[in-house]
């Protein structure tokens, strides 16, 4: 078993990444809680999947367990939607002593831990991460929110979790389209910290051969994420570098109201786009985006932005909760393996798209 430790001063938490670890689920989890009360937040495919395997694991370790179901998908990323649990955490009488369990891709672990943040001003929580995305990116770090109509991740905050638990076999079940919606963010922490990673992806020639790496991936990824998060917890500095690709993919998902692509996918159209508009500017190494073409094309993920109105795609971009005093920071390369946070005048955002 993998263990890495996050270690921030005033929440400390551990990340287990291990193959069949949902098996053993109960017993990992009465090493970080030390009460019997639990509250499963999932969604409807993770619980046509795993549910009734997680529950059942639980209660034959003696947990107390209620199950709230949400529907899957982005839109259910929403104050409305945390409503709903909120009142069906009242009527399970769930205390600041119980725990909730994130049982899901990476919709369920920001919306879950944003209930969980802001329900009886916070209760214990952990992750479970079921998509590729959760388990290398999203699981991690204590980033916890949900979207208004006016954008993604408006409402929300840094929340840390007691734990986060990895079963890499849980992806085998996940649809191509979303197991390569996270290779997005598996590309994006070799763009910004690791070129060994970026030229091991180049590598990879079959989906066998994926999977046979993948739980050295995750710990990569992890282990990059976790440091940065060690050393800027919120998002003051560094951390930024983690949102290299989000300030155009944020943009797209929100312009096609979430219908048109997956995070992943608008992640790798805005990484590979702005990197080619910061090499014709000079920031970046030239042939950096034609290498990660080169990479997204592998995973079977675009590059292109196909037609939009581009002053319609500026104003939501406008709208980025990394705006301050009318600046935008954006996250570009010099080189693969190489990145930099560069902040620019919201109104430059053009020279970007």
């Amino acid at each position: 078993m993998q263990k890495l430790t996050v270690k921030l001063p005033q929440n400390p938490y551990d990340i287990l990444i291990h193959k069949g670890l949902l098996n053993d689920i109960g017993m990992q989890l009465k090493k970080v809680f030390h009460y019997n009360k639990i509250s499963v937040i999932t969604d409807s495919n993770v619980d046509g999947l795993y549910g009734g395997k997680l529950i059942e694991i639980l209660k034959e370790n003696g947990f107390l367990v209620n199950k709230i179901v949400v529907t899957s998908g982005e839109k259910s990323k929403s104050i409305d939607t945390a409503q709903f649990i909120y009142h069906q955490l009242l009527d399970y009488q769930h205390t600041r002593k119980d725990l909730i369990i994130a049982f899901g891709g990476g919709v369920v672990g920001d919306l879950a831990g944003f209930v969980a943040a802001t329900f009886l001003r916070g209760v214990p929580f952990v992750q479970i991460p079921t998509t590729l995305l959760a388990q290398i990116d999203s699981s991690v770090g204590g980033k916890v929110g949900v979207n208004l109509d006016r954008g993604k991740n408006l409402i929300g905050s840094f929340y840390q979790p007691q734990g986060v638990f990895i079963d890499p076999n849980l992806l085998k079940t996940l649809e191509d389209r979303y197991l390569f919606d996270g290779m997005a963010e598996v590309i994006k922490y070799s763009c910004i910290k690791d070129e060994k990673l970026f030229e091991n992806l180049l590598q990879i020639h079959s989906k066998k051969e994926l999977f046979d790496r993948l739980e050295e991936m995750i710990k990569i990824c992890c282990t990059i994420k976790s440091e940065i998060v060690q050393r800027d917890e919120k998002e003051q500095g560094e951390r930024m570098l983690l949102n290299f690709g989000h300030t155009i993919g944020h943009g797209l998902e929100k312009y096609y109201n979430y219908n048109g692509y997956t995070h992943g996918e608008a992640v790798a159209i805005g990484m590979y786009h702005i990197t080619v508009k910061s090499e014709i500017l000079g920031e970046t190494e030239k042939g950096t985006s034609e290498k990660i073409k080169k990479v997204l094309k592998k995973f079977y993920l675009p590059y292109k932005i196909q037609e939009v109105e581009k002053e319609r795609l500026i104003e939501i971009i406008q709208l980025d909760k990394k705006k301050e005093d009318g600046s935008l920071n954006i996250i570009l390369l010099k080189k693969i393996g190489q990145s930099t946070i560069k902040k620019i005048d919201q109104k430059e955002i053009e020279k970007y798209i």
